[in-house]
């Protein structure tokens, strides 16, 4: 097979582990910058270029889009699908799961259960929008943030209506939700391969903060998942319409809650954590589902 990772870095933990794997399944695999991609779109077809030589033949592409370039990596790999390419993550499902506001709304209405969340816009509603969420703490975020950026904990009320006055200011789209102070601190990560989790570790905030993500002084350990902590997590990622995800829960005293889905999960924290090739798990679904043996995420063909 001829494999396009769309990556703005070869040397990131993930795009290297990614083509380490798939080279050593005998297979021709390029690092792609997306933002040097380039494209003609017309009635006639679809063609892609890069620095100055068509991209053809490609069997399938893992996109490793970063959030500073969505629109334009979206754009490239869309291009991608039109002209026939298999990717496990398609264009659409990237934009819905990097929407965090559109995620959850997809979610819930797909019954599953999730942090209660509240979204406003007019600053003479915040009082009330307060009021429909509950007492604090409340947890305030930016709608595109990744990696525990733009994640803010009011510990008053007075404190949540001064943050969200600070995000308006900035003209930022952002979500409040409830804090779930059983949790801990701590969050799961659930690696989805297809209609599986393929590897799972729990996450753990640093002293003093409550983001349990990696990027923020973070710790990963393997953790063993509840029947219905696996299932939560494989619907998650389908609702989205992701072939791969990272599905972070939360363990609350109502059940596994959802807090985000990741399209572009990062590999080096599990596969530390699970002692698992998660990499080569990757190029695997991708062999299969190229070669049309593997079918297509429930609920992929949603759109929403």
């Amino acid at each position: 097979m001829k494999i396009a990772i769309l990556s703005r870095n070869s040397s990131l933990y993930s795009t290297r582990r990614l083509v380490e794997a798939g080279r050593s399944r005998g297979h021709r695999v390029r690092v792609l910058d997306p933002l040097r991609c380039y494209m003609r779109i017309s009635q006639a077809g679809f063609e892609m270029r890069y620095k100055g030589h068509a991209l053809k033949e490609f069997d399938a592409v893992m996109p490793r889009i970063g959030s500073s370039v969505t629109f334009y990596g979206t754009a490239v790999l869309r291009q991608f699908e039109m002209m026939g390419v298999y990717t496990p993550n398609g264009s659409d499902a990237v934009l819905r799961a990097r929407d965090k506001l559109r995620s959850l709304q997809m979610l819930a209405g797909d019954g599953i259960d999730l942090p209660m969340t509240v979204f406003g816009d007019y600053p003479d509603d915040t009082v009330d929008l307060l009021e429909m969420l509950g007492d604090p703490p409340h947890v305030i975020k930016l709608n595109e943030g990744a990696q525990g950026q733009g994640v803010l904990l009011a510990e008053k009320r007075s404190a949540s209506q001064g943050m969200i006055e600070a995000f308006r200011g900035l003209y930022a789209n952002f979500v409040v939700q409830e804090f779930i102070g059983e949790a801990g601190g701590g969050d799961l990560r659930c690696f989805v391969i297809g209609n599986r989790v393929a590897a799972a570790m729990h996450r753990q905030a640093p002293e003093g903060d409550f983001r349990a993500n990696l990027h923020r002084g973070g710790t990963a350990s393997s953790v063993q998942l509840t029947e219905q902590e696996v299932d939560v997590a494989i619907r998650a990622a389908a609702t989205m319409g992701l072939g791969i995800a990272g599905v972070d829960l939360l363990r609350s005293r109502r059940g596994p809650l959802v807090l985000e889905v990741n399209a572009s999960p990062g590999l080096e924290g599990i596969e530390q954590a699970s002692g698992m090739n998660i990499a080569a798990e990757i190029i695997g679904y991708i062999e299969a589902a190229a070669a049309g043996k593997r079918a297509v995420p429930t609920g992929a063909a949603r759109r929403c």
